[in-house]
């Protein structure tokens, strides 16, 4: 494709800290600190900037980097799209690297994060969609039966195309940027798939839950399965960490959330962390589940807007990186109230453990300029 220039010699893995105990295993809110053992395997200089702040030691500044920083706000992205639709932008791993590395190229940003979607894996499963623009399921799963009929995914089939894309911009990455790979949250997954689609509160989903717990018990197991797999071939690859999206965990009540999401995300991320890859937990829209969240092993948790992230890193700051969260409506308005929250930002949180970002995706309409002082703010910090 015009535009790119991958070689074909092989990349080079950068192993960052796995923040677990000598188990694998959690460390509770209360308990010992997440802290990276595969930092004592690597050579301080292979480690960037983000490895680092994830792993809560001191740094120059705080890194930054953004949701959806690869997209429809950038003009070169908005050109590939008149050309290509999202599905197949995803679909390509040549495309999708090229899409990756548009924002790096155009700004210093300390990680890049894959180019794919959270649905990416699921054909592996033999689940067919589409976006419209938001995910589409074709069928469906509402029964035991459509959940039980579901095939057992060799690792190998799950998006491959992921995979060779983070090859292919790992070779292409400047050694001083992490690369990030993600998936979504096993509940967040299954609210598309027993919904078909985003709707407001998932009636559908809270109602299988009622109706055939034991069912959405065996499809959110067969998720955080898949899921792990998928997480550890990204590292394989070369992501220096991963990031889980549960961006609808707050549809249930604590109690209910403990119930039905604990046990499979918790069970996927000590997957994760036995295989020596960092990870970072968003969770979207739940005040009331911030605190579960904290005691799930990861070595960073990142949060939308609405949470006080300073009072977030007073309680588990010295367990826990903590990421983000200026809210991307800030950005929609401009260079100087970007600059302003940033600023605010950089004062009330500490800058050991903290990475900076925004509360959710940058919106389509944020103004490039808005980024760009955003940029200057976090790296003035170091001036």
């Amino acid at each position: 494709m015009a535009g790119t220039r991958f070689g074909r010699s092989g990349c080079e893995r950068r192993v960052c800290g796995t923040g677990r105990d000598e188990r694998g295993g959690a460390a509770s809110a209360g308990g010992p600190a997440v802290t990276g053992t595969a930092a004592a395997r690597i050579s301080p200089e292979t480690r960037t900037l983000f490895d680092r702040a994830l792993d809560r030691e001191p740094t120059p500044r705080r890194p930054l980097w953004i949701n959806r920083q690869a997209g429809r706000y950038l003009p070169e992205y908005r050109k590939l799209r008149e050309r290509y639709g999202f599905k197949e932008l995803a679909g390509s791993a040549e495309l999708a690297a090229e899409v990756t590395l548009q924002p790096i190229r155009r700004f210093p940003l300390d990680a890049a994060i894959i180019f794919a979607d959270i649905m990416s894996p699921l054909p592996a499963l033999g689940i067919e969609f589409d976006f419209a623009p938001g995910p589409v399921v074709a069928e469906p799963i509402r029964s035991a039966a459509a959940v039980d009929a579901l095939p057992e995914a060799d690792s190998k089939s799950v998006a491959p195309e992921v995979i060779e894309a983070i090859a292919l911009v790992r070779r292409e990455l400047p050694a001083h940027t992490a690369l990030l790979g993600f998936c979504g949250a096993p509940w967040t997954l299954a609210a598309y798939l027993v919904e078909g689609r985003g709707v407001k509160d998932f009636p559908r989903l809270r109602a299988f839950a009622a109706e055939q717990p034991r069912a959405l018990e065996r499809l959110l197991e067969r998720l955080s399965r898949l899921m792990a797999a998928y997480l550890i071939r990204q590292g394989q690859a070369g992501v220096s960490a991963i990031q889980v999206f549960d961006s609808w965990a707050g549809l249930l009540s604590r109690a209910s959330w403990e119930r039905l999401v604990r046990p499979h995300l918790e069970s996927m991320l000590h997957a994760v962390g036995e295989a020596g890859i960092s990870r970072i937990l968003f969770v979207n829209n739940a005040p009331h589940l911030v605190e579960a969240y904290a005691g799930l092993p990861a070595e960073g948790l990142a949060v939308d807007w609405r949470i006080d992230l300073r009072a977030l890193q007073e309680r588990h700051g010295d367990r826990r990186a903590v990421q983000g969260n200026i809210d991307p409506a800030i950005l929609t308005a401009g260079p100087e109230p970007t600059r302003a929250a940033a600023e605010s930002l950089l004062d009330q949180v500490r800058a050991r453990g903290h990475i900076v970002n925004l509360g959710h995706g940058v919106l389509p309409n944020t103004p490039v300029e808005s980024v760009e002082a955003l940029v200057q703010a976090v790296h003035r910090e170091a001036q």
